[in-house]
């Protein structure tokens, strides 16, 4: 009976300490969600390059009424956001869900702004330093 009770109490004290470090990594995704958003929004490309990979892509599938899939990789999506093709609008951002998996992690968010609204499922990565950084962005207009 001791050693039941004890296993239980050791197993309680795993998962307690499991989800607080759960919890702290999706509090750093979100807070990496929170900065990326508010640097696109002042089009702020310094700044936005601190949360991409160097791998970091947006995947447009039948965006803006084209029938293929597009790729747009990170020096063309600074280039945009620089110009201010793109960004420059504030927006509320949702999170609406966060997963992480190890090193990576995903989340759909919202960002609502006043020219679109976007949902877009995002992919992050954590870098040999413990940075979690955007790895690809796939939006939806929302209508």
């Amino acid at each position: 009976m001791k050693k039941s009770v004890s296993t239980i109490v050791l197993c309680t004290l795993f998962a307690i300490s499991g989800s607080k470090a759960q919890s702290s990594e999706v509090q750093a995704v979100e807070n990496t969600l929170i900065a990326f958003a508010e640097a696109g929004d002042r089009n702020d490309t310094e700044e936005l390059k601190n949360y991409l990979d160097d791998n970091y892509r947006v995947v447009m599938n039948r965006l803006f009424g084209s029938s293929e899939v597009s790729v747009v990789p990170k020096s063309v999506y600074l280039e945009k956001i620089k110009t201010k093709e793109w960004g420059g609008d504030t927006r509320k951002l949702t999170i609406e869900g966060t997963t992480i998996n190890g090193s990576s992690a995903s989340a759909k968010v919202m960002f609502k702004g006043t020219k679109m609204t976007f949902v877009s499922l995002i992919t992050l990565v954590k870098n040999e330093k413990g940075i979690w950084k955007l790895l690809s962005d796939i939006p939806m207009v929302e209508q």
